[in-house]
């Protein structure tokens, strides 16, 4: 590359890794500017959907390999249902298609021919499909067809099954991670004998769901019912967990869905009972997204970059050699490999940045614009000194520390960085959290602090829907664990039995 070529691509790297839109100036350029620079993910060609970049994607491995292990330790398998739904499938469940009408794809031919005039291609009129196919924006209707095969007896029951897959909803606003058009997810779809069984069923993973986000990715959640108005279109019942960004604003992470017997019936599943009496099997679907990957980041991370919680992070520690001459880094990475190899017997993964076409700093912005975890310098004094420096992501400390016990110390630090982690976003909800009793408290928060509320409600949903009118926040859920308490609902005043959650939300 011509010197001076070289010199502007190195200065645009540069900038980069150091310029960010400020958290507190603009936080929703904040977040693009942060998902573009650290190199997760950009728009594509297609409108509304996203490219997943190496780095982003290996995060995304990252949550689908432990979940997977979390579905397969309590029971469940892996299969692949296709991706085109005929459209008459979505004809037999009313509230499903209602649902999803607005944000359907649908493949209406099947062949492309050449223009005419010579310029490009067109649509083969005479190909025209017999019926519609709709591209899948969730697979309920395609994966109880298949049902209807599957189940004939009480002993064919529970079917417990988990697709990782990819699905449509046309959007119109997007924004990379948090809602696109297209997404990648995983949907479990499960058939039971009893009505029980079902409901357990929703519950344990939603609780499979909390544990994983809480543990893995540091985010703590709130539990509970979604109101009907909010539910899955088909759903008996939707249980939720919610989440507050660094904003105030809520995200709802995930949803587990307790299906009654709604698409049993819309597909005639039924089962011989142990009684030898004809029933219909009842249901339960759930499902995450990319959108965790959306609720990490604004979780978490800082004006420097992504903050990663070390059980999620792709890389945990960075190693980078300061020298001067090439004698120098010789005796480095000699040292390094040893250290490496240490770290690395305690299951952590350890990169060696070597790369001689960057400077020092340039690389520590580079890893805290990424959020490595934990960074490590070594240069020609902390060779003759037996030690190492080492960073850490979340508060940005640093401390020195002998290469002779450096995997103890680097696991011990991991540790603590997790738990410190979720404490900041703990610490920063419970301070984010309001209890209030009047309409004109409510909106002050809404318009002008943001966070979660803790207000009564009236339980109906021309007021659920006044409220999200006048100040944009809805119910997020009803809290599994808020007490009874009576009270009046802040907009209507009418009588209510407990408070319930709302936020203004992604």
């Amino acid at each position: 590359m011509h010197e001076h070529l070289k010199f502007k691509y190195y200065t645009k790297l540069r900038n980069m890794a150091k310029e960010l839109t400020k958290r507190d100036e603009n936080y929703s350029q904040w977040y693009n500017d942060l998902v573009v620079k650290a190199d997760l993910a950009e728009n594509s060609a297609v409108r509304g959907s996203m490219v997943i970049k190496p780095y982003g994607y290996a995060i995304w491995e990252k949550i689908q390999g432990q979940l997977d292990k979390m579905f397969k330790e309590t029971g469940h398998v892996n299969a692949y249902f296709p991706l085109f739904i005929p459209k008459s499938f979505f004809s037999k469940e009313a509230s499903h298609v209602e649902g999803f009408a607005k944000e359907c794809a649908i493949v209406t031919h099947y062949r492309l021919i050449n223009a005419e005039n010579g310029k490009g291609v067109v649509v083969d009129e005479t190909a025209k499909l017999e019926e519609e196919l709709i591209v899948r924006p969730t697979s309920e209707t395609i994966i109880w067809n298949s049902y209807k095969n599957w189940i004939q007896s009480y002993r064919d029951l529970p079917i417990l099954i988990n697709q990782w897959a990819n699905v449509v909803r046309w959007e119109m606003r997007t924004r990379l991670f948090l809602r696109t058009a297209e997404f990648l997810w995983q949907e479990g779809h499960t058939a039971h004998a009893t009505k029980e069984e079902a409901q357990d069923e929703a519950m344990k993973m939603l609780n499979v769901y909390v544990d994983f986000v809480e543990n893995y990715l540091a985010i703590p959640s709130i539990k509970g019912d979604k109101t009907e108005n909010e539910r899955f279109a088909g759903a008996l019942n939707t249980y939720t967990f919610e989440s507050m960004m660094q904003d105030g604003k809520a995200l709802q992470a995930g949803t587990s869905h307790f299906l009654g017997q709604n698409f049993a019936k819309a597909f005639d599943v039924k089962f011989t009972s142990k009684e030898g009496k004809e029933e219909y099997v009842w249901a339960t679907s759930w499902g995450v997204t990319t959108r965790l990957i959306g609720a990490l980041i604004m979780a978490h991370s800082d004006d420097n970059g992504l903050v990663l919680p070390p059980k999620i992070a792709p890389i945990h520690v960075v190693i980078v050699p300061i020298y001067n001459k090439e004698e120098q880094l010789r005796k480095i990475s000699e040292k390094v490999t040893e250290i490496k190899r240490k770290i690395e017997s305690k299951g952590y993964t350890v990169k060696y940045d070597g790369r001689d076409t960057y400077k020092p700093g340039w690389k520590f912005a580079e890893h805290e614009l990424k959020g490595v975890p934990v960074r490590l310098a070594i240069g020609p004094r902390d060779l003759e000194n037996g030690t190492v420096e080492v960073a850490r992501r979340d508060t940005l400390q640093k401390s020195t520390h002998t290469s002779e016990n450096i995997d103890e110390v680097i696991d011990k630090l991991l540790n603590e960085i997790q738990e410190n982690i979720y404490k900041k976003a703990l610490d920063f909800r419970d301070k984010n959290t309001y209890h209030v009793d009047s309409w004109e408290e409510f909106q002050d928060i809404m318009n002008n602090k943001g966070g979660f509320v803790m207000a009564h409600w009236d339980g109906t949903t021309e007021t659920e829907l006044k409220i999200k009118e006048e100040t944009k926040a809805t119910i997020r859920c009803i809290p599994f664990d808020a007490k009874p308490e009576t009270g009046k609902c802040i907009y209507s005043g009418k009588p209510s039995k407990q408070r319930v959650l709302f936020a203004i939300a992604y």
